[in-house]
């Protein structure tokens, strides 16, 4: 992997981290049109470069994210899901990791769904910061589980989830930028002491500055997306999420290859 192509797949990571429009499908499918070959490296960066996105979350909301244990101890009950079913099934969810098709199913079909959202869960609350209850924490957290799966989206998930707790738009997106910290923090540590044996000084650079510019954009992209989803809500986010899948699915038809090779 090239700088060049690590700064792109970093800014693709960065904008689409916290967006409901999956960052993993989205890194997928610029992996494989810039042609770069799934190496065990390569998938380590693109796990690792999520330290950057979630430092972002840290430092705009460090006030909030340094309130309290009880704080913290709902974040913990919220990650508790997807940690168990991320090692009971991690060797098939990393089977789907380079499936274009998976990828672009599930944003489509997911796409759909946020046509619908604004519409289900109008009448949340409007209060500027709200409470949220252990087991509600749980169940947001049964919501990122299903994330597990390429082209959901782990921001869309927790959000949906977070809306079927009568959470209102913002909070349940911020509890969403919450609870990436542990989860992807976890992730990145468990990929790192995989490959740490074999991973080279310039793999170091590399991941440095696959890190510094997904610091960056995701710090961008948490403003914007907060701003466009209290104003407009989902539905923006649900055609986009349409149109990419529904493109990936007709080139595919056509006979356009976007397997990545590895």
């Amino acid at each position: 992997m090239s700088i060049f192509e690590a700064i792109i797949i970093a800014i693709v990571q960065g904008i689409t981290e916290f967006l409901p429009i999956s960052s993993t499908g989205h890194m997928i499918i610029t992996q494989s049109l810039l042609g770069i070959e799934s190496t065990q490296f390569v998938k380590t960066f693109t796990v690792s470069i999520q330290l950057g996105s979630i430092l972002s979350v840290v430092i705009l909301y460090w006030k909030r994210f340094f309130q309290s244990f009880n704080f913290y101890y709902k974040l913990f009950v919220a990650f508790i899901p997807a940690a168990i079913l991320g090692l009971l099934f991690k060797d098939f969810i990393e089977s789907l990791l380079g499936n274009v098709v998976v990828v672009a199913i599930s944003l489509l079909a997911g796409g759909i769904i946020f046509l619908f959202i604004d519409r289900w869960f109008k009448n949340t609350a409007n209060e500027e910061k709200q409470d949220i209850s252990f087991p509600s924490a749980f169940k947001i957290g049964l919501f990122q589980a299903i994330s597990m799966i390429p082209g959901v989206s782990r921001s869309a998930a927790t959000i949906i989830g977070g809306l079927t707790q009568k959470l209102n738009r913002k909070n349940a997106a911020e509890f969403s930028f919450f609870l990436a910290v542990p989860t992807m923090f976890a992730a990145t540590v468990l990929e790192l002491l995989g490959i740490y044996n074999d991973i080279k000084y310039d793999d170091f650079y590399i991941l440095a500055i696959g890190n510094v510019v997904a610091f960056i954009v995701a710090m961008l992209a948490i403003k914007f997306f907060i701003a466009v989803l209290v104003k407009y809500g989902f539905k923006a986010f649900g055609y986009y999420r349409i149109v990419v899948g529904a493109l990936i699915l007709l080139l595919l038809a056509f006979g356009y290859h976007l397997n990545i090779a590895g």
